[in-house]
């Protein structure tokens, strides 16, 4: 089923870049152009919210032409900065770029690190995490980064045992005590909120909880801790285009006093400032 989902991911990333490509035509030298506006793709919430503040309310004082580029998977934003359709992307964490580069011969670097999302679990059938049956199913994101830090999530509440030392790259292999049973079902992770009315939990990330209109502070059942998080989400380029002024100008817009109290009236708590 991992492989299965990965495939199928693959696929409709390669149809999502498609139609990206033939909207955008002209703008393949989006990256290469700093006289034209910074095109940065984005997941829609809340990336694509919080660059729309910037883009309405701080860019046009800072001489800033922004272009905000909605996408929602987590391997078209990559591939699409890579070959230039895109200037920029904001979309995801350190240890999932890390794996994407290595595993797709990408070269897309961190600029600025924005806030964080906390990853949690949550369910339509049990109010608290230890009320999940023996042998219930719980649904986690199945790219590598994701699905190993929805199982560290389980582990560090109890739900599960990981093998020591286990990182980036666990799998449900890894488990080492499981006193529930509970069995895993592995889904691309924007499908993973849309699985609660057929599995027992899922574990989503904050993103796509906060689309689907789950409040990530109040509805999960457990809930990652911001301190000493490594998965901060960041402002993103191709190697080498670190220092386009549009892109510097961006970095710091983005970590402004103004977007800090943006993302803390807006999210409150669902999403935290990482700056």
């Amino acid at each position: 089923m991992r492989n299965t989902a990965k495939i199928t991911t693959a696929v409709l990333a390669a149809g999502a870049l498609t139609l990206g490509l033939t909207a955008c035509g002209a703008d393949q030298d989006a990256a290469t152009d700093t006289s034209g506006p910074l095109v940065v793709a984005a997941s829609p919430v809340p990336h694509a919210e919080i660059l729309t503040f910037v883009k309405d309310n701080l860019a046009k004082d800072a001489g800033l032409d922004l272009e905000v580029r909605e996408f929602t998977d987590y391997v078209t934003p990559n591939t699409a900065t890579e070959d230039g359709s895109v200037g920029a992307n904001y979309f995801q964490n350190q240890p999932y770029l890390d794996d994407f580069n290595k595993k797709n011969g990408t070269h897309v670097v961190p600029v600025v690190t924005v806030h964080l999302e906390p990853l949690g679990l949550y369910s339509h059938k049990v109010k608290k995490a230890d009320e999940l049956k023996s042998g219930a199913t719980v649904a986690v994101p199945n790219d590598t980064v994701n699905e190993a830090r929805a199982l560290k999530l389980l582990a560090d509440n109890g739900l599960i045992t990981l093998k020591e030392g286990v990182g980036n790259e666990a799998t449900p292999a890894d488990i080492t005590k499981n006193p529930k049973n509970l069995k895993f079902k592995e889904l691309e992770a924007a499908q993973t909120p849309r699985s609660l009315d057929d599995v027992d939990a899922a574990v989503v990330n904050g993103n796509y909880a906060i689309e689907s209109d789950l409040e990530p502070s109040k509805d999960a059942l457990v809930l990652e801790s911001a301190k000493d998080n490594p998965y901060g989400n960041f402002l993103a380029v191709k190697e080498g285009n670190e220092d386009d002024p549009r892109v510097k100008k961006l970095a710091k817009l983005l970590t402004s006093a103004k977007v800090k109290k943006f993302i803390e009236d807006t999210y409150a708590g669902s999403v935290v400032a990482s700056f």
